[in-house]
């Protein structure tokens, strides 16, 4: 028996769970979970199904393609365990806590490599047995130097790239070669304090509260699908420096529970929003 997902979004329409679902069982699939959604605003089903039995994935995809309307995306998704390629700076906060989730299992992936402009966190990523390779950007043009770094990206064939606290803006040729497959923490409740130094920003708006927010790259900085936010409350008592310290624990929290949910395919991207599953 294998266990596999059903992701499917269309134009909503009369009966789509009906239909969804007689088509399972007609496949003799036992359905293990199922969460739907309709946004009423753009009028676009969405609909997640956790699904057990033997698959002939051909026949269920053309059973599926005669009853959803014209329009309609839908793809299985196996149980294997993704894989990620981590884009790391200097900060090694958001890195040693992905490292340390997938040692233990709390993060069901596989980190194939840690990539990063410095040498600086090899020691730590590779106490892990993980390779760490530096690409650094120094004497290079940004092109060559995102060149560089897509050739080694390549090469472990992630699912999804991580930017764990990576400092340097991307092309938007770099950004269209992985479209809705980078992920990157902020360390602001967007839309607030977009671009660089958001604590400073902060601290000189006097703010009661500060946050992280997940979200994938696009080619418009800090503005791309937001997968998780969060925040916690400060005072006038914090400085530009202890927000950003407190700050780091918010980063962490929310960088892996996106990645949590972007791994279990529970995200939907549309437009420039999401729907959580």
């Amino acid at each position: 028996m294998e266990r596999k997902i059903l992701l499917t979004d269309c134009p909503d329409a009369t009966g789509l769970i009906a239909q969804i679902t007689n088509i399972c069982y007609k496949h003799q699939l036992n359905i293990i979970n199922n969460r739907e959604y309709v946004d009423h605003s753009s009028g676009q089903f969405y609909m997640r199904t956790e699904l057990e039995g033997i698959f002939n994935d051909y026949t269920l995809m053309l059973d599926l393609d005669r009853v959803l309307p014209k329009g309609s995306h839908r793809r299985l998704v196996g149980s294997e365990r993704k894989r990620i390629v981590v884009l790391v700076t200097k900060e090694a906060h958001c890195l040693g806590d992905l490292l340390i989730k997938t040692f233990d299992g709390s993060l069901a992936v596989e980190i194939a490599a840690v990539v990063g402009n410095y040498p600086d966190l090899a020691n730590l990523t590779e106490k892990f047995d993980i390779p760490y390779v530096t690409v650094s950007h120094e004497g290079l043009s940004r092109e060559a130097h995102e060149q560089a770094i897509a050739d080694v990206v390549d090469s472990y064939a992630p699912d999804y790239l991580v930017l764990a606290k990576f400092m340097r803006i991307l092309t938007p040729s770099f950004v269209s070669r992985y479209a809705h497959r980078i992920i990157n923490i902020h360390h602001s409740f967007l839309p607030a304090f977009i671009g660089a130094n958001p604590y400073r920003q902060a601290f000189e708006r006097g703010v009661k509260i500060i946050g992280a927010t997940a979200h994938f790259v696009t080619n418009d900085l800090d503005e791309g699908p937001i997968i998780h936010q969060q925040v916690i409350p400060v005072d006038h008592n914090f400085s530009a420096s202890d927000m950003a310290k407190a700050g780091r624990d918010v980063e962490k929290a929310v960088l892996s529970r996106a990645l949590g949910m972007v791994l279990e395919d529970r995200v939907f991207v549309y437009g420039n929003r999401t729907v959580i599953l």
